[in-house]
């Protein structure tokens, strides 16, 4: 099991938050919307749905901060599409 910290504009994993060893990145746009941008994960837990339980943590950020996500990072605009949960966060632009 991983653990996914926070730092500024990003969920991470790792001891070091400039060497994560993944990471999903944003940034808010406006009051309403946070812009995923990318995400990454290194060849170590690759297969292991790390990458889905970032996606999955910056639902749950959207969801206290009342906010949408513009997911321009194609795997997590894949990833909201295709999870109907997710649909209340997912922002039409």
């Amino acid at each position: 099991m991983v653990t996914i910290n926070k730092g500024e504009n990003k969920f991470y994993v790792g001891d070091s938050i400039k060497d994560p060893l993944a990471e999903l990145t944003f940034n808010l746009s406006g009051k309403q919307k946070i812009v995923v941008d990318h995400t990454y994960v290194s060849d170590d837990l690759r297969g292991q749905g790390v990458a889905g339980k970032l996606v999955e943590r910056v639902v749950l950020f959207a969801r206290e901060q009342d906010k949408k996500i513009v997911p321009l990072c194609p795997y997590v605009k894949r990833k909201l599409e295709e999870t109907s949960a997710y649909h209340d966060v997912l922002s039409e632009q």
